[in-house]
């Protein structure tokens, strides 16, 4: 029996591009080879640093793969394409057998099993991407906790991995998903405007010793959230930013 190699580089290393699957209007889910008995050494929330040359100088970004942590073979990045993001662009304009330099996994701030019965997520647009990673590895491992997601973004088809969030709905009870649109369609049956404290209150788990909330956004909604979330009594130790 062939023993599975866990990956971790600090230099960059080339990883070919295998597939792409669009998820929204404006972001893709990327797919990149692994050897066959390989998977990346990370716990669920842990990143990457995507590594480019772009107009002649070397930039990196950090990306959390939104794959299974443990999955062999291949792994996911899922990636908003920015206007002004050089570095999701330049993914986004990659093609298939393309090779794309990146580092680690890097320790995020990530999920590990037995350290809460209920966990809160709160994500603003592609924020959601190491919150899918965390979600899919309790409810694939079966584990003992119950999840609470307050997902916020623009429009209706803004909402990354839609279809995936109403399935765990309807196939595992201890999942709940608040959707919070600033531009909603007509008969909208989620939240309008942005999150607010009320929202947080109702819908994530109270602030016991058995609880903890992901919090991950743009900077400026993560700042005014994680304060709130301080001042609804979360400890600053429950309060994970991956």
């Amino acid at each position: 029996m062939n023993s599975m190699t866990r990956i971790k580089t600090k230099t960059p290393n080339p990883y070919k591009l295998i597939h792409t699957e669009t998820d929204t209007h404006d972001t893709k889910t990327f797919r990149f080879e692994l050897p066959t008995d390989s998977t990346l050494d990370m716990l669920p929330g842990d990143f990457l640093y995507v590594h480019a040359t772009i107009n002649g100088k070397p930039v990196k970004r950090a990306y959390t793969p939104s794959s299974l942590p443990g999955t062999t073979g291949s792994f996911d990045l899922t990636v908003k394409r920015y206007d002004a993001g050089t570095v999701s662009k330049y993914l986004h304009d990659q093609q298939i057998g393309a090779p794309v330099l990146m580092s680690g996994p890097n320790t995020g701030g990530h999920w590990v099993d037995g350290m809460a019965k209920r966990v809160g997520f709160v994500a603003g647009g592609t924020g959601i991407t190491p919150m899918i990673s965390i979600i899919r590895w309790i409810l694939t491992k079966k584990l003992d906790a119950e999840l609470f997601l307050i997902f916020a973004n623009k429009t209706e088809s803004d909402v990354i991995f839609r279809q995936e969030w109403d399935r765990y709905l309807r196939d595992y009870p201890n999942f709940h998903c608040h959707q919070v649109l600033e531009q909603p369609p007509p008969g909208w049956a989620g939240s309008i405007g942005r999150i607010t404290t009320d929202m947080l209150r109702h819908h994530l788990p109270p602030p016991y010793p058995d609880s903890c909330v992901f919090l991950c956004g743009p900077p400026a909604m993560v700042d005014s959230l994680e304060t709130t979330l301080k001042e609804l009594g979360y400890p600053e130790q429950a309060i994970i930013l991956p």
